[in-house]
């Protein structure tokens, strides 16, 4: 009990249980690990991505066998064709009854030196990490500005903070995305939906595993971080679950880095 006669269960301040949280990217990568993670939890889920059969195994995966009364979703949809993101959450909204929070989670990287960089290529980095970004927010925010309540989590990256080799796109598309995540956060507080993002430095993961295996590249990636070692996918938890949960209910704006001290340099 604090001062005032406060009374505060830890365990409810950072609960997600039977919260309604939407993740793009779900099939694959740290989308995958968000949505275990999350559906472990107790959360209902919507799991969009573009490979149906990774995304049932996910859905089998959280289940497995539980004896649960969690909703788990699974929409195949490619998100840059924006156009149909506005009919995808009003099917959402049918099956599940509302959104209490979105993951932007999706996103891509094409190495390449700046001068390099193919219009096509640009257009895939931005289309993906920003423009798809922004049309699914405005139409989950449309609803989540009725019903007075929501969370926005854009997973965004430490190369929105710093510059980096071979990046030039995708640093634009990533310090954009936080720029977004501020300019949505103001325009959409006055209804309580709160918008922040995350940003991690280089995390572990099997799409990133040929990368590192140049020792080069990696003891370079490895001198930047203070803690001395690359991030694991469970290293972004507990930032997800705090950004989702009541415990963070007066920030809004922010970008929580998790990126073992690189940007502090």
């Amino acid at each position: 009990m604090l001062k005032g006669g406060i009374v505060i269960n830890i365990n409810n301040l950072f609960s997600v249980k039977d919260k309604v949280i939407v993740i793009t990217g779900a099939s694959k990568g740290i989308g995958k690990s968000l949505s275990l993670f999350l559906g472990m939890q107790g959360s209902h889920l919507v799991l969009i991505g573009r490979n149906e059969s990774d995304l049932l195994e996910v859905k089998r995966t959280i289940i497995n066998g539980r004896n649960t009364k969690q909703k788990i979703m699974t929409i195949c949809q490619d998100i840059t064709v924006t156009e149909q993101l506005e009919h995808m959450v009003d099917h959402i909204l049918e099956k599940m009854g509302k959104i209490d929070v979105l993951i932007n989670n999706a996103g891509v990287n094409i190495p390449q030196k700046a001068e390099k960089v193919t219009v096509e290529e640009w257009d895939k980095i931005l289309g993906i990490n920003l423009k798809s970004t922004f049309f699914i927010s405005q139409a989950v925010g449309v609803h989540m500005r009725k019903q007075k309540k929501g969370k926005i989590i854009n997973m965004s990256s430490q190369m929105a903070l710093v510059g980096y080799y071979k990046r030039s796109a995708y640093c634009a598309s990533k310090g954009g995305l936080n720029q977004l995540t501020k300019a949505l956060a103001i325009e959409w507080a006055e209804d309580n939906v709160l918008v922040n993002s995350i940003a991690p430095t280089f995390i572990e993961t099997p799409f990133t595993e040929k990368m590192f295996a140049d020792s080069l590249f990696k003891e370079e990636v490895l001198s930047r971080i203070p803690l001395g070692r690359l991030a694991k996918e469970e290293d972004l938890f507990g930032a997800v679950i705090y950004l989702a949960s009541d415990a963070s209910n007066m920030v809004t704006g922010q970008t929580l880095v998790v990126d073992g001290g690189w940007t502090v340099w």
